[in-house]
């Protein structure tokens, strides 16, 4: 007949069972991650974050899944698809506009938010300390950008005289660009769109400006309707610059700014830090030190 085995020995079995139990449920919980855009799901820069977290050891679906909210151009669901990120219980959530910033940090102070937008004025307690719960990397480095532009602009095309700035009505880019204008001598008056079915109007409002070159601003439905505008401005013969890189590869002539590739991949550094216990307090906001014409 066998002895049973002794009292510590089944203790230290059971225990050895529960570790090992513990250790594989934290290895299968796979960390969650969600992404807040103002345009569709056709985002021409999503590969490199992708590429960026799969150098970090991340897969989509093997080992870190991702959760993906579109606004297709309007501005007004950006809060309500914020709070569906957020209601979510994610580890990071990453935010492609200073709208998007501003509606998750009204419906969390405590999720982390990696911001891949462009100004982040106003948002942070300061580059170095940002103070809360969001930190990334700027898409442009502050004043001057829009101003640099229109020079580019008007080196490029000396006979320019007035230029349409495409987007808002009005604000510090605006400001930016026509500081930049009046040291050029070129006019800089602000042309907004509010929609998509308003850039079929463009041709009229562009010829009663007098307009010669057009400036492509940071709206979300012009970067949304980049190639739009790209033939509309072919149609006029209209030299026009913008921002983003995008807009060259839609077909239209100039751009001067940021890499997003660039950003998109750097913001997998982010998130790896994170997810492996930094907070975003302790993370400085990157600005772009490179720029592309």
């Amino acid at each position: 007949m066998k002895k049973a085995a002794p009292l510590s020995t089944l203790v230290v079995a059971v225990l050895l069972a529960v570790g090992v139990m513990a250790q594989a449920q934290q290895q299968t919980k796979q960390p969650r991650i969600g992404f807040l855009f103002i345009g569709s799901k056709d985002q021409p820069h999503m590969e490199k974050f992708r590429q960026g977290m799969r150098d970090l050891g991340y897969v989509e679906g093997k080992n870190i899944l991702i959760e993906y909210r579109y606004a297709e151009g309007n501005a007004d669901a950006v809060p309500e698809l914020a709070a569906e990120l957020v209601a979510l219980n994610l580890d990071v959530i990453l935010s492609t506009t200073p709208a998007a910033n501003r509606a998750l940090l009204q419906t969390t102070s405590t999720i982390p938010i990696v911001s891949m937008a462009g100004s982040l004025t106003g948002l942070v307690k300061s580059l170095a300390q940002p103070g809360s719960n969001l930190t990334g990397l700027a898409a442009n480095a502050g004043a001057g950008m829009y101003g640099k532009r229109v020079e580019i602009f008007k080196e490029a095309f000396p006979r320019i005289r007035v230029v349409a700035m495409l987007g808002s009505a009005g604000g510090t880019n605006l400001d930016d660009a026509s500081a930049g204008g009046k040291v050029v001598g070129v006019q800089v008056r602000p042309v907004a769109i509010k929609n998509t079915n308003e850039i079929g109007r463009l041709g009229d409002e562009l010829r009663k400006l007098r307009a010669n070159g057009l400036l492509i601003g940071a709206s979300p439905v012009a970067i949304l309707n980049l190639r739009k505008i790209a033939e509309l401005a072919a149609k006029l013969r209209l030299p026009a610059i913008s921002e983003t890189p995008q807009y060259v590869e839609e077909g239209g002539l100039m751009a001067y700014g940021v890499n997003f590739g660039d950003i998109y991949r750097r913001a997998a550094t982010y998130v790896d830090k994170i997810l492996k216990g930094r907070k975003p307090v302790d993370l400085p906001i990157e600005q772009p030190m490179k720029f592309e014409l």
